[in-house]
């Protein structure tokens, strides 16, 4: 599968990004949420719409200004899709709604939404190892994310060179 992220978007994003690029929202972390979205849209099958999922990985905590308490980053995010439209592969409308619905509410503690948006939302989740916490299935929105053999490798993954 090509990506939809190329060098020039990754240069755009970091040269926007105000936190540590190699911290704990940075751009490993993004990488890990797109390969776990990745993971979970074949397992759900073509109703996952793949170029959000891979887009919201990039996206989702690039517009952080903290990388604590940060209750707008979601929405700054979603804004940013618009201010980076030259940058982004084009989107259909919907793609474009799904995504800046995705970002907006991901740290909202959701599960209930259109199945793409719940993908998103999952892989983001299934990383939170990184800060030290081993993800909760009753906090994940699809049956896929709720494996325990997927939560555990995604765990391993997610603590490598944090602890």
């Amino acid at each position: 599968m090509a990506t939809l992220i190329d060098a020039r978007l990754i240069e755009v994003l970091r040269n926007r990004f105000r936190l540590d690029w190699k911290g704990i929202h940075g751009a490993s972390h993004w990488s890990r949420v797109r390969q776990s979205g990745l993971v979970l849209a074949e397992r759900i099958g073509p109703q996952v719409n793949v170029r959000v999922v891979e887009l919201f990985a990039f996206l989702h905590d690039s517009c952080r200004h903290d990388d604590g308490y940060d209750p707008m980053h979601g929405t700054r995010a979603a804004a940013s899709i618009g201010e980076l439209a030259e940058d982004l592969p084009a989107l259909s409308g919907e793609e474009r709604e799904l995504l800046g619905y995705a970002c907006t509410h991901h740290s909202d503690g959701l599960r209930e939404a259109e199945v793409t948006v719940q993908v998103c939302w999952d892989a983001d989740r299934l990383d939170l190892g990184r800060v030290g916490h081993v993800p909760d299935p009753e906090r994940l929105c699809t049956p896929a994310a709720r494996d325990a053999k997927l939560i555990e490798w995604a765990y391993r993954r997610s603590t490598r060179g944090w602890r």
